[in-house]
């Protein structure tokens, strides 16, 4: 249960369920998943089916709002370091997230009116670092960022690198802000960085990104490079487990899912990862069988809510798009890693190719499964907030919707008690468990 003083939340907040109403809607990011600023033209969008559920009862917002208010909520990836960078990088202040902001995904207010209490700060470390260098003294800015917002504000966020953190900040009625390295470049090959992050207070490393690493092979490409975990990386899992650190096996390749899952000592953690059941073919996301793997060893998958990784439809045409905003970077000379260009081709893409958006029950159809095929044990929320940005559900548009989704499994015959498991009970198991054994090899050395 949550401590501290929470406001009531009006039901006006839950907007977007079901009825249709979304907040404007930027242009989407031609490639899934690629942090991107949160401005740029409007694009029209529709539900993946092009039909609009029914409301839910309006009873049934309500407990949901309450539930939310009263349980602990982790999330398991948002990408605010990186939109904070984006504006420096455009020679702009960062968006004042202590209070509402016009454009992204999260910020204070609704963080707090959709009950959120821990979302990990992705620490983002892009691919083009590892080829041209710099990537562990980027990873430290963005820390340094997490860092800053927490002085300016700290009577409203606290770092956070136990559970036991998570609970004491809310009861001094602070939104925690728990680090999570994405991308182990940011190691540079060193096995003594490891050390160095959690020092900083990093609490978890998704092992790639969307290129090969020195560590692992990613889902996004074909090379295979170490046919899963290199011999480096398989140091890396093991250093991780006897330091404190979660191993996160979001974006890596199906072999070396699996063999960082047995490799482990401890249960590891998809961080935003969502089930291949529902969109075939997509390799970044999970197959049953990794599921069953990950869940045996007491795993928990935290289910990304972009629409390109909910359903198949809106999965088919982001592929699309992406072959769109390549051939007009190519035709036009852009480069995706220059803002200005990039937003061009965002633009481009977003009214050549209407995105159609999955809904806030697609995502439940996530949770359903999971709870079918292993337990309500082993899933959580990794909403991907500020990195899938435009492509997020009808009902699931920003941190203030939570209560949405917990409507619709209330709705399904959840329980309360499986609801606390989803919304965070499952996830800070693990990473107390992940510590515990950390402090029990800390004895024996």
């Amino acid at each position: 249960m949550k401590f501290g003083c929470r406001r009531a939340v009006s039901l006006l907040l839950l907007c977007g369920l079901g009825a249709g109403c979304s907040r404007p809607v930027p242009s989407a990011p031609a490639q899934p998943e690629t942090p991107a600023a949160s401005t740029g033209a409007a694009s029209s969008t529709s539900d993946a089916s092009g039909s609009i559920a029914p409301p839910l009862d309006p009873a049934l917002l309500a407990r949901a709002s309450e539930l939310s208010q009263r349980f602990i909520i982790v999330d398991g990836h948002v990408d605010l370091p990186f939109r904070l960078e984006l504006s420096s990088m455009e020679g702009k202040p960062a968006p004042d997230v202590s209070g509402r902001t016009a454009d992204g995904e999260f910020d204070l207010p609704r963080a707090r009116a959709g009950g959120l209490d821990a979302p990990f700060m992705s620490i983002y470390v892009p691919a083009t670092y590892q080829e041209r260098g710099g990537a562990r003294a980027f990873a430290d800015h963005l820390i340094d960022v997490v860092e800053g917002l927490v002085r300016a504000h700290p009577a409203s966020f606290a770092l956070a690198a136990t559970p036991d953190d998570v609970r004491r900040n809310g009861a001094a009625g602070q939104l925690s802000l728990p680090l999570g390295i994405e991308n182990g470049a940011a190691l540079e090959g060193k096995l003594e960085a490891v050390a160095h992050f959690r020092q900083r207070g990093v609490s978890y490393i998704t092992l790639t990104h969307s290129k090969d690493n020195d560590i692992a092979d990613t889902s996004y490409e074909s090379e295979h490079t170490h046919r899963g975990l290199s011999p480096f990386g398989q140091s890396v899992v093991r250093e991780m487990n006897r330091l404190g650190i979660m191993v996160d096996v979001a974006h890596v390749s199906d072999e070396a899912f699996y063999q960082a899952v047995e490799l482990s000592q401890v249960p590891v953690i998809a961080s935003h990862s969502s089930l291949r059941h529902f969109v075939p073919g997509f390799q970044r996301n999970v197959s049953d069988d990794m599921l069953r793997k990950l869940a045996a060893r007491g795993g928990v998958i935290m289910i990304n809510f972009g629409s390109t990784f909910v359903t198949a439809a809106a999965n088919a045409v982001g592929e699309k798009r992406k072959l769109l905003g390549a051939e007009f970077a190519a035709q036009h000379k852009l480069d995706r890693n220059v803002l200005t260009d990039r937003r061009r081709i965002e633009e481009h893409v977003s009214r050549a190719l209407p995105l159609p958006l999955a809904r806030v029950e697609d995502v439940a159809d996530h949770v359903d499964r999971v709870r079918q095929l292993v337990g309500i044990d082993h899933v959580g929320l990794g909403s991907d907030f500020e990195g899938v940005g435009p492509t997020l559900p009808i009902g699931l548009e920003d941190a203030s919707r939570y209560p949405n989704l917990l409507a619709v499994l209330l709705q399904r015959g959840y329980s309360e008690a499986e609801l606390e498991k989803l919304c965070s009970g499952n996830v800070l198991r693990v990473w107390q468990q992940v510590l515990d054994f950390a402090a029990s090899a800390a004895k024996t050395e």
